[in-house]
């Protein structure tokens, strides 16, 4: 066992200078999230805040989060894509209520100061204060200047009909910062087509944010903790498959291509296939080939810290992770598909959209399983979990019988955060 490091006055301890070992403390300390947040959501990262086709006409509006932080995604009059922060520069009052709107301008109901839907500060009450006979009273400064007093403006880049955003505004191109393998799978998805919204699901998990960054860059427990996967063959550890991460491993790519749906020897000895198991309606597999997927069946990408895109068969999301406390996260799943998809395509999306969000068929097992694995750790916060399956290193594969994902994840979480 290595020298603990005591990079901090709450120490966290790891058994070895590698990430597969992970202390519980990394899920349960809030020294450790508060800096998470600064250093993963406020600087230095891009974060998902939606799609270009959720705000599509002018006045159009959608309230999101970065971190803890409370944005605006906005089109202005002109057709401009905002995105601003929901707070009042008077008062800090959080002024938008609504989740989506259209509307010329923004206004807080608490001393009615007036924004663009760009954040320029255009109206403010009794700013030449109120006249009496011949005197004025009150008022603000004369030097008041509105310019100096917008909404916090962030710095906005957009791909294939995605918005993603930062605070920080000297952040490196969102392209630099996908990398060029992952931007592979990003455009594979978001491939120029115009995206048309579904619907969503919205769900509170309580469970550490990065827990489910861990979920879907662990590809040992899909075939063994999801039943309908394993039985009808659409993710297991016999599909051909591929784990493709980043340069600096914070973000990663889970390609499967969908194999066999009966017996094969990996699958029958263990108790999630249920080869049995039939549907009543067999529409939920009722699965076209897409030509823009090439040969997988399934792409999982994982962006750090913010979002999952999920393509599973003709069922496509984004799943944006927004952090509420150390050990707990709104987890928002946004369905779409494309503008130039038939009746029948739609439909077919939205049936197999059944198979997720919060009580899916198959990721209603992911929460429980996630707020489990925190109760664990809150009562024992010295301990550690082991990321040890395809050995101790990190590195691309083409299979899914590892967890270098994870371990990549947090080479990258040792760097920042003990840096």
């Amino acid at each position: 066992m290595g020298e603990p490091l005591t990079t901090f006055p709450e120490q966290i301890h790891w058994e070895a200078n590698g990430t597969h070992r992970i202390p519980f403390l990394a899920y349960t300390s809030d020294e450790l999230y508060r800096r998470e947040l600064e250093r993963f959501f406020y600087k230095n990262h891009w974060c998902y805040v939606g799609l270009e086709a959720e705000i599509p006409n002018p006045g159009d509006y959608k309230r999101t989060a970065i971190g803890e932080r409370s944005v605006i995604l906005s089109r202005d009059l002109k057709g401009e894509i905002h995105v601003i922060e929901n707070v009042c520069a008077h008062r800090g009052m959080r002024f938008c209520r609504e989740r989506h709107g259209n509307r010329k301008e923004f206004v807080c109901p608490y001393h009615q100061w007036s924004y663009s839907l760009g954040g320029d500060l255009q109206g403010v009450p009794f700013r030449r204060g109120v006249r009496q006979g011949t005197e004025v009273h009150g008022g603000m400064p004369a030097d008041f200047n509105p310019a100096e007093h917008s909404l916090t403006k962030l710095k906005v880049a957009r791909r294939g009909g995605v918005v993603f955003a930062s605070f920080d505004h000297q952040v490196e191109s969102l392209e630099d910062f996908l990398g060029p393998t992952i931007l592979v799978y990003f455009d594979r998805l978001f491939n120029g087509r115009t995206l048309k919204i579904l619907g969503y699901n919205r769900q509170r998990i309580p469970g550490n944010w990065k827990l489910m960054q861990e979920n879907i860059k662990d590809p040992y427990h899909p075939g063994l903790l999801h039943t309908w996967f394993v039985t009808f063959g659409l993710w297991r550890a016999d599909n051909k498959s591929q784990l493709r991460m980043d340069d600096r491993h914070r973000h990663a790519a889970m390609i499967s291509t969908r194999g066999a749906t009966g017996k094969a020897e990996q699958v029958t000895q263990i108790s999630s296939f249920k080869e049995s198991m039939k549907l009543n309606d067999p529409s939920f597999l009722d699965i076209v080939h897409e030509p823009w997927w090439g040969e997988p069946t399934a792409v999982m990408t994982t962006l750090f810290p913010s979002v999952i895109l999920q393509q599973q068969v003709n069922s496509v999301s984004t799943r944006h992770i927004q952090p509420n406390g150390h050990g707990s996260f709104d987890f928002v799943w946004t369905h779409f598909g494309f503008e130039d998809d038939s009746a029948e395509m739609t439909e077919r999306r939205l049936r197999q959209a059944n198979l997720f969000g919060p009580a899916g068929f198959v990721s209603a097992d992911d929460g429980e399983v996630i707020e489990f694995s925190q109760q664990g750790f809150e009562s024992k916060p010295f301990h550690r979990a082991v990321a040890e399956l395809g050995g101790r290193e990190v590195g691309d594969t083409e299979h899914m019988v590892t967890e270098t994902l994870i371990r990549g994840m947090y080479r990258y979480w040792r760097d920042i955060i003990e840096a």
